[in-house]
């Protein structure tokens, strides 16, 4: 892999031979991440003080785009070395706040042209959504949960980013597919169950009417699980809006409830949102999972790829 940063006046520099890299894919929030580690000469200084744009390259092919955070620059006994760190496009959508707005039967056209295309972001793929109701953005809302609260409400779907830094506003396809199993060469797998924040019930009420929705997670309640909580909706909220309100925030608290991460030798296409088939009989896993986190990670001792898998849903 090779590294480039982009100036702010748009010059153009290739870093040197990179002595340690660390790539983390979420295609959504978190955002992606960066870590790169090269030898540092002094000709380099002004460069890194303008940098703003990253590109991790394999050859001709975008790895990742992102913008830079931090860059570290070290003198050891080793010798002189620069860290660089940074974080996918999704972070521009999170710095910046928008001001108070409410859209009347807004489209998720008007929401991209208002809310993500000031900050130069392309969006390859928009779906076809237009809200059923008033939708207000509070002051003080960052452009992406203006964004995502729009998709999610009006379209059922969370927007990702792509590693060239491209939007997709559209439900995800069903993704590549990759299994392990007995004779997968494996670094480590390790499962974690936490039911600490998982909910049995959300009850959503409209104040203004005074009426309210019940929500219930009964594979949880089955188990003897409790933890209720409490929303209130804005008034003349539909009995959709407080099912769906009450479902998205169930299907939140579900989503760490069982995770795993494996970490496989080399560099694997295996992507957030891609499906794995699990079957290692020693351990007593099997099962589909979604992957939802990617970490590559490389050294002059070699490379390795991380999986963090969730249950499929």
């Amino acid at each position: 892999m090779t590294g480039r940063i982009i100036t702010y006046d748009h010059a153009v520099y290739d870093l040197p031979v990179l002595l340690e890299w660390k790539l983390i894919y979420t295609g959504s929030v978190p955002c992606d991440e960066f870590s790169v580690t090269c030898l540092y000469s002094a000709e380099m200084a002004e460069a890194l003080h303008r940098a703003v744009s990253f590109l991790a390259m394999d050859g001709t092919a975008l790895l990742l785009r992102g913008i830079v955070d931090e860059y570290l620059i070290s003198q050891s006994a080793a010798g002189r070395t620069v860290t660089i760190t940074g974080r996918g496009l999704a972070a521009r959508l999170l710095d910046n706040e928008s001001r108070a707005v409410t859209y009347q039967a807004a489209t998720l056209e008007e929401i991209l042209r208002s809310h993500v295309t000031p900050y130069g972001i392309p969006c390859t793929r928009a779906a076809s959504v237009r809200a059923s109701s008033v939708y207000t953005v509070a002051s003080g809302t960052s452009q992406w949960k203006a964004l995502e609260e729009f998709c999610r409400t009006y379209g059922g779907f969370s927007p990702r980013f792509q590693r060239d830094g491209s939007l997709v506003a559209a439900a995800e396809s069903g993704g590549s597919r990759f299994s392990i199993g007995d004779d997968t060469a494996l670094v480590s797998l390790t499962k974690r169950e936490n039911h600490y924040g998982v909910l049995s019930e959300v009850l959503v009420i409209d104040k203004t009417r005074n009426v309210f929705y019940s929500v219930k997670n009964q594979d949880f309640l089955s188990r003897g699980g409790q933890c209720r909580r409490v929303l209130y909706t804005p008034g003349q909220s539909t009995w959709g809006a407080m099912r769906y309100t009450g479902e998205y925030q169930i299907a939140q608290s579900k989503g760490d409830e069982a995770v795993l991460t494996a970490c496989l030798p080399g560099t694997l296409a295996v992507s957030p949102g891609d499906r794995v088939a699990l079957d290692v009989s020693a351990c007593g896993l099997t099962g589909e999972y979604r992957v939802s986190e990617t970490e590559q990670y490389g050294s002059p001792s070699g490379a390795t790829t991380t999986l963090t898998m969730k249950e499929s849903g």
